[in-house]
């Protein structure tokens, strides 16, 4: 029978310790295939190797780097910039004719310049004041943020994975053993119905009625085993394991506690908060684009002339350095700004009613769940009392029919009832690792962040 055990304990595992523990499992495969696979080490397991959550953390990594790269934009930038330029026509200027004695008003065109022009210079570029850059920091910070809570998002999502596949595995388990047991009873039956058959106590179609049923449970159980190994190729898969390891899943269904569970603001809720935060820091950086910015500037370099003509060829190099403060301020975008900033301000408007929406919504299901989830609690003690009951019919039955009282009817109907007593008590096992496993989820309780503050 399912033993029940009221009280679920979570230790606290560093991520080094699952990191030894996924080379144990890795390294030592005959340890791998004798063992029992018990719950919390398929969890563990997925932990270390469960693929969407390493590319999750890589969405970490990327968003830390974005985060530090508009960071970046607030350190100073050198560049070294240098540049030749052969003249094949000297660039001509025109000189008031007055200079050389002429006309005032008159103009004369002179060539000016050496064919050869070196130059090479070191700049350097400062923002004192960018509202621009300081949005962009705010904002890569909260996005950030949410690759964060997106990783915790994921992580929820493989231990509710790994923990409805492997509840579906033991559920099969049981099956199995309900159909072997059953397999037993029809074959005992069917000997006796066919040593009545011989001593002419019994007809061929009452040896063949009792026979259909064995072959029905046969093929059952071909099905169920079936299904059995697909799931545990799907736990497998979630876990990171290979799938030529022959695990075996713990026999003990293991039911939570019926307590209530202490609440938690949920994932999805953390992350439409800080959605929420995003637009409003996009808004803000926005409309602060309409502000001036000012920054440093700041130039050395040299200055090349040559000419290559004999008798006065040269090439002499001469300094130049500068250094200013540039303000800029927008006057007019064409209203580009204005329409962004509307654009924001309707998606604020969308991320408010998504986080309300979402908050009722869990607190729908959080209650559906719950009743849910005592209705099948109370189911359980009632199917269970009436797989004792209906195996009590069932061998009262067999019983009668070996005296003559009753017929091979009555023991293919007690049968079949024993058979919806066993198939009611599972998918009301069913029922409640479901409820609490989406009450779990609901009410915060399912990452391991929050079994280790607990």
């Amino acid at each position: 029978m399912i033993k029940k055990i009221y009280t679920i304990m979570f230790v606290n595992i560093h991520s080094h310790r699952y990191k030894i523990l996924a080379l144990i499992i890795l390294l030592t495969p005959t340890l791998a295939i004798s063992q029992v696979w018990k719950l919390k080490q398929c969890l563990d397991t997925a932990m270390i190797n469960n693929k969407n959550l390493q590319m999750s953390k890589n969405w970490i990594i990327i968003g830390d780097q974005k985060h530090k790269e508009a960071i970046a934009n607030l350190i100073p930038k050198l560049n070294v910039t240098a540049d030749y330029r052969y003249n094949i026509e000297l660039p001509y200027q025109l000189m008031p004719a007055a200079v050389f004695g002429g006309t005032a008003g008159t103009f004369k065109e002179a060539q000016f310049g050496v064919p050869h022009n070196v130059n090479a210079s070191l700049q350097l570029m400062a923002p004192l004041y960018n509202p621009q850059i300081y949005g962009a920091i705010e904002t890569t910070r909260i996005a950030y943020e949410i690759t964060e809570l997106q990783y915790q998002k994921t992580e929820e999502q493989v231990y509710f994975d790994v923990c409805n596949l492997y509840y579906n595995a033991q559920i099969l388990n049981y099956q199995l053993r309900f159909i072997d047991s059953n397999l037993i009873n029809s074959n005992k039956l069917l000997k006796n119905i066919e040593l009545l058959k011989e001593n002419l106590l019994a007809r061929n179609t009452d040896v063949n009625k009792v026979r259909l049923q064995v072959e029905l449970l046969n093929t059952q159980k071909e099905v169920i085993l079936n299904k059995y190994h697909q799931v545990v190729n799907a736990l497998k898969f979630s876990i990171g394991i290979p799938f030529d390891y022959n695990i075996q899943i713990d026999d003990n269904i293991t039911l939570p506690n019926g307590n209530d569970y202490i609440s938690f603001t949920t994932i999805d809720i953390r992350i439409a908060e800080t959605q929420k935060k995003l637009v409003s820091s996009e808004l803000n950086t926005l409309q602060s684009s309409r502000l001036p910015t000012l920054s440093l500037y700041a130039t050395y370099g040299q200055n090349g002339y040559g000419y290559d003509k004999k008798p006065n060829d040269f090439l002499k190099f001469y300094p130049i350095s500068f250094a200013g403060i540039q303000l800029s301020f927008p006057l007019f975008s064409g209203t580009v700004i204005r329409r962004k900033i509307n654009q924001k301000k309707v998606e604020l408007q969308n991320s408010n009613l998504q986080l309300s929406r979402i908050s009722e919504q869990n607190r729908m299901l959080t209650e559906n769940s719950t009743s849910q989830k005592n209705v099948a609690n109370k189911t359980i003690i009632t199917t269970h009392n009436q797989i004792s009951l209906a195996q009590e019919v069932y061998e009262q039955t067999l019983l009668q029919q070996s005296e003559g009282v009753a017929s091979l009817t009555d023991v293919i109907l007690a049968d079949n009832s024993l058979r919806e007593a066993q198939q009611s008590y599972l998918s009301s096992i069913i029922e409640y690792l479901k409820a609490d496993l989406e009450l779990k989820k609901l009410t915060g309780n399912i990452s391991f962040n929050n079994q280790k503050n607990k």
